[in-house]
């Protein structure tokens, strides 16, 4: 009976011994995992950039007569998209055309009412020449971004998809509007613009005015 006990203490040792590895092998692989994961993904954001205040924009084209007159005809409406060289009004007996294709997004249809040169008769949103552009911070990484560069960016209206671009223009001076005087003994940080181009073909979902995150890869 001794012996039998005895035997049976051994066989618990032994499995405790077993089951003392195995979880000491499972936690080191599970610190292996996590420091190697935790590299990766330093590795990774060491590289990029973030840049959060950011926003897609595209080029605003204004239609105008080159000789004043009374608008007789409106062609077009608010939202509607034409395409290059489309009729957009008719001011006394000249008819106005647009030089590029995009969205209508100023038309106020007034007709009859008098015209001079240079006054608005409708705004164009070339969406074709849509870009991301975002507010960088001098000290946040600025030094670090070069035409070229890959970035990816995402907008608050599709939240997890990410969009392909590459960087293509930084703004050689600040955004400052004009000269700001402060009390403070403390020098202001500058912002400057980031401008990042993309297939617009690929996302037509994309809208101009829509705000965006960008992340610049710099390897």
């Amino acid at each position: 009976m001794t012996h039998m006990k005895e035997e049976n203490k051994e066989e618990r040792k032994k499995e405790n011994i077993l089951k003392k590895g195995w979880v000491q092998s499972l936690m080191a692989m599970v610190v292996i995992f996590g420091l190697t994961g935790g590299f990766l993904f330093w590795e990774s954001k060491k590289n990029t950039i973030l840049i959060e205040n950011a926003e897609l924009k595209a080029p605003v084209i204004n239609v105008s007569p080159a000789s004043p007159g009374v608008l007789n005809f409106l062609y077009v409406t608010e939202g509607e998209r034409v395409v290059e060289n489309s009729q957009i009004a008719m001011i006394g007996s000249q008819i106005i055309f647009t030089k590029n294709s995009g969205i209508v997004s100023f038309a106020p249809n007034v007709l009859g009412s008098y015209v001079s040169p240079g006054q608005i008769v409708a705004s164009i949103i070339n969406d074709q020449e849509m870009t991301v552009v975002g507010k960088i911070e001098e000290t946040k990484g600025l030094r670090d971004i070069a035409k070229g560069q890959r970035a990816t960016f995402t907008v608050d209206a599709f939240s997890g998809k990410t969009y392909e671009g590459m960087v293509d223009e930084i703004s050689s001076t600040s955004d400052d509007a004009g000269v700001l005087f402060s009390i403070s003994d403390k020098r202001p940080v500058k912002k400057f613009d980031v401008k990042v181009k993309f297939n617009v073909a690929e996302y037509p979902e994309l809208k101009n005015g829509m705000s965006a995150k960008i992340t610049v890869h710099t390897k």
